[in-house]
């Protein structure tokens, strides 16, 4: 099963504190959660900022930073149609 994440961030949303500086650049430790059902845009992924263990510990409420689709891209698996959510089968599959 090979997929590809498509996702749109608020970048607004990043907290400064989360922005680490690397060698080569800024990075932000993300989460990417793929969900089992498809929501009215499409979207079966949600982007979160990475928590700490004691961040998780504490229950802090998450940074929800934006959302995404799937695309498979091995024509096995079925991928949802553009903007209407509704899933179709990719023509490999039928």
């Amino acid at each position: 099963m090979a997929g590809i994440v498509k996702a749109s961030i608020d970048l607004t949303k990043i907290p400064k504190e989360k922005i680490v500086n690397g060698k080569k650049g800024k990075y932000i430790n993300i989460v990417v959660n793929v969900n089992n059902d498809v929501d009215q845009f499409g979207n079966q992924a949600s982007v979160v900022v990475d928590q700490t263990k004691d961040e998780r510990d504490a229950k802090t409420a998450k940074t929800y930073l934006g959302n995404g689709k799937i695309v498979w891209t091995d024509g096995q698996f079925p991928d949802p149609a553009p903007y209407d959510g509704q899933a179709k089968s990719s023509p490999a599959a039928a």
